[in-house]
């Protein structure tokens, strides 16, 4: 089974970065086979990590009921979206794309959790680490497209909504009984220690802070490719600090 790091939280605390920073690093460390999954419908991470998100679930979901042709009469219909998003992987160098999209079809957007969370069960067992980048509200959690995870990742700002955003994720989590064997917070663009009172009673154990790196900003802004951020960014610097402690 692969080592499953599921990342949550509010939009705009910069998870998005996050899970492309963390792919870079186990990309590059050379770990293992590497799943990065875009769960989130607005799919940034394809671009935060220069790839292109052509064929998603939810155009696969589309296509299926424009074109109910297409399925083969000998194949159940699961069993071919499943082979269509097996096709629809993207392989890059040193890792692969999986990217959920949203569908335009009405009525249609539960299904694309389910046949994510079915297909997940089974893609877990083709690769030593998967990197799940969640949407930004707690959609996900609640329909418990993200089953289990050996890793919760919980990204926060140092403000106060975004960490109430943490603390409900994980109550959440626990609500669910989603299985994880860590829950893990990062604040995320933070210069200074945050003062230990801002993260008492989280139920999260924290694990550092990313500090703001103007190269991200200029990579992003450059729509760059985070992975040819350079491994001595002050940000990257940090992330290895702390990494150990999110796959050890």
């Amino acid at each position: 089974m692969g080592f499953t790091i599921a990342i949550a939280g509010k939009g705009g605390t910069g998870k998005t970065t996050i899970a492309a920073l963390l792919a870079k690093m186990l990309k590059e460390a050379k770990k293992g086979s590497l799943l990065v999954v875009d769960a989130d419908p607005n799919s940034n991470l394809a671009e935060a990590l220069g790839l292109q998100a052509e064929a998603t679930i939810g155009k696969i979901l589309d296509d299926v009921g424009e074109h109910p042709e297409k399925i083969p009469v000998s194949m159940p219909k699961d069993r071919y979206i499943e082979y269509e998003i097996h096709k629809a992987i993207q392989e890059s160098d040193g890792l692969d794309l999986l990217t959920m999209g949203k569908p335009e079809g009405p009525g249609c957007y539960c299904y694309v959790n389910n046949v994510l969370r079915s297909v997940m069960s089974k893609l877990i067992k083709d690769y030593d680490y998967i990197v799940i980048d969640n949407e930004a509200g707690l959609e996900h959690l609640s329909r418990r497209t993200t089953a289990e995870a050996d890793v919760l990742l919980a990204v926060s700002d140092a403000t106060p909504v975004g960490l109430k955003a943490v603390r409900r994720i994980s109550e959440l989590v626990a609500e669910l009984k989603i299985k994880t064997k860590k829950k893990l917070l990062l604040i995320n663009r933070l210069d200074k220690a945050i003062e230990r009172e801002k993260i008492k009673g989280l139920d999260l154990d924290y694990i550092g802070s990313i500090p703001q790196d103007k190269k991200i900003t200029e990579i992003s802004l450059g729509a760059g490719s985070l992975l040819d951020l350079d491994k001595n960014a002050k940000s990257m610097k940090a992330l290895e600090r702390i990494g150990e402690k999110i796959w050890s």
